[in-house]
């Protein structure tokens, strides 16, 4: 394919990795490695390396990112605190894209949701609720987490509430509800809920189809090409800052 973006793959098998790959000639890509978990991670030829596997893959990522020089769009989700280092460190000599969602209609979300929690200041209890297919292995989702980042940064509070079971009595004004629910073939939900006193504000996107996430992915796989070094996300993608 002439002019086309050239993309090294990882996670090729998995849900995201074969909608990236039917989707890949419509949005002027070519995929020239295909990689999977086991395999030995390389991005030599690649104009940029794509990751939608594995937590613990990440460090073979990065490092086959610095040794080829090859740009990162980081998809997967679940990272400890210690492979979010290092891929922070990655960051320090490649540009790289590091999001946690890669739709469009998401990341307008996530501005919303920002918006949503200047305007109504701390007279709102804040609660997430997410729900996905039942093959998931993460949980809550990296979306979700997302989100909870957003609104601990707005109200300036660390308190993150995961589910509630017992007697756990009144709810804290200065904590984040999370709730992660699991079953059938769920693409992707969430709504971030702002109840307040005799009203209640709801923000909900919905995933019809993984299509979204992969062009969004490839979208942002032709914009980190030649940028500098640093950690961005679908935000600066998308010019939303």
């Amino acid at each position: 394919m002439k002019n086309a973006l050239r993309v090294a793959l990882v996670g090729a098998a998995g849900r995201m990795g074969q909608t990236i790959i039917a989707v890949a000639n419509s949005e002027s890509v070519e995929i020239i490695s295909k990689l999977d978990q086991g395999d030995q991670i390389a991005s030599a030829g690649a104009d940029v390396l794509i990751d939608f596997s594995q937590p613990d893959v990440g460090n073979a990522v990065c490092e086959a990112g610095l040794k080829a020089n090859t740009p990162l769009v980081i998809g997967t989700t679940g990272h400890s605190l210690e492979q979010r280092k290092a891929i922070e460190s990655a960051a320090k000599k490649l540009p790289i894209v590091f999001a946690s969602n890669f739709s469009v209609g998401v990341n307008a979300l996530f501005w919303l949701t920002e918006q949503a929690a200047r305007v109504l200041g701390d007279g709102f209890d804040l609660e997430i609720v997410e729900m996905h297919h039942r093959l998931k292995k993460d949980a809550p989702s990296g979306t979700a987490r997302t989100l909870a980042e957003i609104l601990q940064r707005e109200r300036k509070t660390t308190q993150l509430r995961y589910g509630r079971e017992g007697i756990v009595g009144e709810r804290d004004p200065s904590e984040i509800g999370v709730h992660a629910i699991r079953g059938g073939d769920v693409v992707g939900e969430h709504t971030v809920i702002f109840a307040g006193s005799g009203e209640r504000l709801e923000l909900t996107h919905r995933a019809a189809s993984r299509e979204t996430f992969a062009r969004g992915a490839l979208r942002a796989a032709h914009w980190v090409k030649g940028e500098r070094p640093g950690l961005y996300d679908m935000r600066d993608v998308l010019g939303l800052k």
